[in-house]
């Protein structure tokens, strides 16, 4: 049965696509587990880092499961199927851990947006990314012509999405799509994630949230986070909360 996979080690999580049978498509399954998994990561405080890779070695995600959709009707098709795959992989991509996502053999349509919604990307030699929707009468849906237009260069992201082309793990290096490419990529990724266990979680957490604000991803959030976090380490926030308690006037030293 395809499923998302969670496991957790010292301090690394790793986010499995198990469904190699399909080549590791998205089910409505799955992105129920995506979802209810990235609520457990967000609220584990020893989880550094979130590594997300697929089952087999023949794809990371072909994307979508069309058997998945193709039978939905156009409302509960955009209502539901993109909608909810939209609102779930923002949730991945707004994780305030780092993530990791390591692509081998290929990264298409809906497998794409996925990688897309991690920080880096390390990628096989091999490996390839597609948007090839329009082949089957769709579009992208998941952020494929959003989030992906602020990662790579808008030539390469219309050669996928209007001409179906797909990009070599060396192009989406040149680019800055790919942050390494390795022979083993999940050894690589683990490595990058290892180095985490050494650095401020708090500082890491804070410079995603001001890089976020910084690219739209999520802004008006992420600029609030900021301010909030601020303002709830001051004395005055400390004296207001005291003076509601204790049903008196609040007296601000302004610290």
């Amino acid at each position: 049965m395809a499923s998302l996979d969670l496991t957790i080690d010292g301090g690394i999580a790793k986010l499995l696509l198990n469904n190699p049978a399909r080549l590791n498509a998205f089910t409505p399954e799955m992105l129920a587990q995506l979802e209810s998994h990235c609520e457990t990561l967000e609220n584990d405080p020893d989880i550094c880092c979130v590594i997300l890779t697929g089952e087999g070695g023949r794809a990371f995600c072909a994307g979508a499961d069309i058997k998945a959709w193709a039978p939905l009707s156009p409302f509960d098709f955009s209502r539901h199927w993109v909608r909810d795959g939209h609102r779930i992989f923002d949730r991945l991509a707004r994780l305030s851990k780092p993530t990791i996502a390591v692509i081998h053999a290929h990264a298409f349509g809906g497998g794409l947006e996925l990688a897309a919604c991690c920080d880096i990307r390390v990628m096989a030699p091999d490996a390839t990314l597609a948007l090839p929707e329009s082949q089957v009468g769709i579009v992208p849906g998941w952020s494929g012509t959003q989030r992906l237009a602020r990662l790579i260069p808008e030539a390469m992201l219309k050669e996928m999405a209007l001409f179906g082309r797909r990009i070599s793990a060396e192009r989406a290096l040149s680019c800055g799509f790919a942050a390494e490419i390795a022979e083993m990529p999940f050894a690589a990724a683990l490595e990058i994630a290892e180095k985490l266990l050494t650095t401020s979680p708090r500082a890491t957490e804070v410079a995603k949230y001001m890089i976020h604000a910084a690219v739209a991803e999520d802004r008006d959030a992420m600029i609030e986070a900021l301010g909030s976090g601020m303002i709830a380490a001051s004395a005055d926030k400390a004296e207001g909360v005291a003076a509601f308690t204790e049903k008196r006037k609040p007296v601000f030293p302004g610290k």
